[in-house]
């Protein structure tokens, strides 16, 4: 009787050993998305489809064209524009996420035609949700808005307008290593004869080959949709612009419907620590009229927490 007992008290403890291994196994498994990088390139609007809680420092070095090419004519231009602004993100639930996209200090400095101007960026924040998390195929889609407030310098071409929405999906799909995220999204303007309204999209594809180097390829991509009346500021009032200024200004040009402009660019991650990533990525204008992206370097430092 007693060998009996012994039997079964040693085979329910050898039963718990099992399930408390099983368990720290599957809690050791790794998530498919801990080797997924948030996108460097087009910060403002390329949204990452996760929910985290983050800082991140954001700086880019933005070269004008040396010539200005407009549908009246032509300016020389050249110089750059140089941004350092911080986003926030906080993860008010596991799938619902709060983004503060836009802010930070601009400094406008062309070589020629327009003067040296200083001043600080409109303000965006809103909201995204994660509404699929598909572990098994390795896949995530996550809708959101933001809405920018006109709060800015009208001195660096902030500040305009009546304020704009921007309302879009994210999404990743991953193949172990390899991943691809997208991002599009609608430009609404509260004023249409202020601003324009525009599609924007994008596609990384990023290949982890380690925490300390990430790299990928980026496309993104602006279609104007709508005019608006040319009064975008004091310095290029009436001016009938066939362009508009990408991620970080709303000309609100009146000639610029039914134009797309375009940038293709690369870069990488790297995974300081689990909870710290720096990136870069360089970017050039590649549809023409390119308007003011000649081209670009954006580097940012995101710390989770």
């Amino acid at each position: 009787m007693k060998s009996k007992i012994k039997i079964a008290s040693s085979t329910a403890v050898l039963t718990a050993a099992l399930a408390t291994s099983a368990s720290a196994g599957n809690a050791n498994t790794t998530n498919w998305l801990d080797n997924t990088i948030s996108p460097v390139a087009n910060p403002i609007y390329f949204e990452d489809p996760r929910v985290t809680s983050e800082v991140r420092p954001v700086y880019m070095y933005h070269w004008l064209p040396d010539t200005f090419h407009f549908s009246g004519g032509t300016v020389p231009l050249g110089g750059q524009v140089q941004v350092m602004a911080v986003q926030l993100r906080y993860a008010l639930t596991e799938k619902l996420g709060l983004i503060a996209t836009k802010d930070g200090y601009i400094e406008f400095q062309p070589h020629h035609t327009l003067g040296h101007e200083y001043g600080w960026g409109d303000l965006a924040a809103g909201l995204k949700y994660v509404l699929v998390d598909d572990q098994d195929n390795q896949a995530i889609l996550t809708p959101g808005f933001t809405l920018t407030v006109p709060t800015g310098s009208p001195d660096v071409f902030q500040g305009h307008g009546s304020g704009e929405w921007n309302v879009f999906v994210s999404a990743e799909k991953g193949f172990d290593q390899l991943h691809f995220t997208g991002n599009a999204g609608f430009i609404i303007p509260n004023n249409f004869a202020q601003s324009t309204s525009q599609l924007h999209y994008s596609l990384q594809a990023d290949y982890y080959l380690c925490q300390y180097f990430i790299p990928f390829a980026v496309a993104n991509g602006y279609t104007i949709l709508s005019n608006g009346n040319g009064q975008s500021s004091q310095s290029l009032q009436a001016v009938p612009l066939n362009t508009e200024g990408y991620d970080l200004i709303n000309f609100g040009s009146a000639d610029a419907a039914g134009t797309t402009q375009m940038t293709v660019g690369g870069g990488a991650r790297s995974r300081i620590l689990k909870n710290l990533d720096v990136g870069f990525a360089y970017e050039v204008g590649v549809v023409n009229p390119v308007g003011i992206f000649e081209s670009r370097v954006t580097a940012d430092v995101i710390w989770r927490f």
